[in-house]
């Protein structure tokens, strides 16, 4: 795939809409959209790198109520012809074709790499990778058991987001404002985890959310690792010209 000069591919990520409440929420999501929109007609494909939502379950003929804006935007952009790619995070793992059949927007459960311009492109949302945090990757293993996802979707769904919504606002209770701060490269999972894929393959850059720290850091090989932010607090993205991969904060 070839980026033409007058085009450029975005990647943003972590709106946790739905948190911490449905009035905070909305404030985020009109933000996410009016930034869409801003960029829509001189974008060439948008990625969105997991954790759209602080929590997403499709029951068979249910889907969490809300997000009109957003999901309404993302239709209008991909109708108009402009492909939108979707990784899911570790909150928002449960999708299994609602996006694709309403939204035509493909969706992806594992790190996919992509090519442009010469350039390859190592893309995920990051959690469970790396060295360490082996209690999450226990429960991530659980959370994707078919067996474990049939059994919550016995639950209702006023009793299956009610209890997910509980637990998601404990985790992020318990993490607190760890996520503030640069840890340095040797403590930074996501960074160690890159170096140790650039042993075994070259990849020009590797972009990731989940961190939700805006981050740029080089790495071995001219590679560079790049972590999106949120849109929770930072509002930052990434955009690339064809040639080069940018970071950048995001003003209304």
């Amino acid at each position: 795939m070839t980026v033409t000069p007058d085009k450029k591919i975005y990647f943003l990520s972590d709106f946790h809409l739905g948190a911490p409440d449905a009035a905070g929420s909305l404030i985020r999501e009109k933000k996410v959209v009016a930034f869409l929109e801003s960029i829509r007609h001189h974008a060439s494909a948008i990625f969105i790198v997991g954790d759209i939502f602080d929590f997403w379950y499709e029951y068979k003929k249910v889907v969490p109520k809300g997000y009109t804006r957003l999901l309404g935007k993302l239709a209008e952009i991909t109708d108009s012809g402009v492909p939108v790619h979707v990784f899911v995070g570790n909150h928002d793992m449960w999708m299994s074709g609602y996006f694709e059949q309403e939204l035509n927007i493909p969706v992806y459960h594992h790190p996919k790499v992509f090519e442009w311009n010469g350039k390859q492109f190592f893309i995920g949302h990051g959690d469970g990778l790396g060295p360490g945090d082996h209690g999450y990757k226990f429960i991530k293993k659980v959370f994707r058991n078919p067996l474990c996802q049939w059994l919550f979707g016995q639950l209702h769904p006023s009793w299956g987001i009610g209890l997910a919504n509980y637990f998601s606002r404990k985790s992020r209770e318990k993490t607190g404002s760890s996520d503030e701060h640069f840890l340095g490269e040797e403590n930074e999972w996501l960074v160690v985890y890159c170096k140790e894929v650039l042993q075994q393959q070259q990849y020009d850059y590797f972009i990731f959310g989940h961190r939700h720290l805006p981050l740029q850091i080089a790495l071995p090989k001219n590679s560079r690792y790049i972590n999106l932010g949120d849109w929770i607090r930072h509002f930052t993205y990434a955009s690339f010209d064809g040639t080069d991969v940018q970071l950048h904060k995001w003003e209304a």
